[in-house]
């Protein structure tokens, strides 16, 4: 359902559709899937959606102290392709993995669990963890201090299974890291499963500014990808709170 996937569908129904007795229905739906690509794509919708997920949480203060516990959520690399080449492939969000090893090293006492399975719906041995320690220890964090969990298929899962190996004890400081867009979803999961957490948002997509959220961008690498992620975000905060699983729609920095 995420407007590349869906608008891409729309077109090759309305091709077949132009070889059939429904040809003038078929002609309006690959007009009207063109003229939504081209919005999704060159137009600040990626970025009007982006925004306001991307703002909901500040840059994490250091003055607060030092963590006990950082957590890295999964996404970054790709398990699939780590198994074909027998090595680390990292394919989007780097800024994870890089400011949870800078934390690491800079926090030597800190205890650090990256939280990354598999989320194909076909079961197999790809487990995005696996690959996460080597990329940890060439950055510099002992691979004594790593706690990788591998079971998790989705955020929710991070959530639980992160909790259960965590075991955080009352007055304990940990921190989640992850894409500053995914974090009022990866918020809401984890404080939903009684882990209280501060969020340390990294990887944004979208400068702060008017001229940055209006701005057009490249159709294919920003456009596309941007509304796609922002979207997937919308329909996953949605979905959760439908299901009980976060208590707010749109969870924010708790109120203190």
């Amino acid at each position: 359902m995420l407007p590349t996937n869906f608008l891409i569908g729309l077109l090759v129904l309305g091709l077949l559709l132009c070889a059939t007795r429904l040809a003038r229905l078929g002609r309006r739906l690959l007009i009207a899937a063109i003229v939504l690509l081209v919005i999704c794509g060159f137009s600040p919708l990626g970025n009007l959606l982006l925004y306001p997920l991307e703002s909901r949480f500040p840059p994490w203060d250091p003055s607060a102290g030092a963590p006990d516990g950082i957590i890295v959520l999964g996404g970054p690399i790709d398990a699939d392709l780590s198994v074909a080449h027998r090595t680390s492939v990292v394919r989007s969000a780097p800024d994870r993995i890089l400011v949870g090893a800078a934390l690491a090293r800079r926090y030597p006492k800190a205890r650090i669990i990256f939280t990354g399975g598999s989320a194909n719906l076909i079961s197999n041995d790809a487990r995005e963890a696996d690959y996460a320690a080597a990329i940890f220890e060439s950055l510099g964090v002992d691979k004594a201090r790593l706690v990788m969990e591998r079971a998790s298929r989705n955020t929710y899962e991070n959530a639980l299974f992160t909790k259960a190996l965590a075991e955080p004890k009352p007055g304990e400081h940990w921190l989640l890291v992850t894409s500053a867009y995914h974090m009022p979803r990866s918020m809401g999961l984890f404080r939903k499963s009684g882990f209280a957490v501060e969020a340390c948002p990294v990887d944004w997509r979208v400068g702060t500014s008017a001229r940055d959220i209006l701005s057009f961008t490249p159709f294919a690498n920003d456009g596309l990808g941007r509304t796609d992620i922002g979207m997937r975000e919308w329909i996953g905060l949605l979905a959760y709170w439908m299901s009980g699983r976060i208590d707010t729609v749109f969870p924010g920095p708790a109120v203190k």
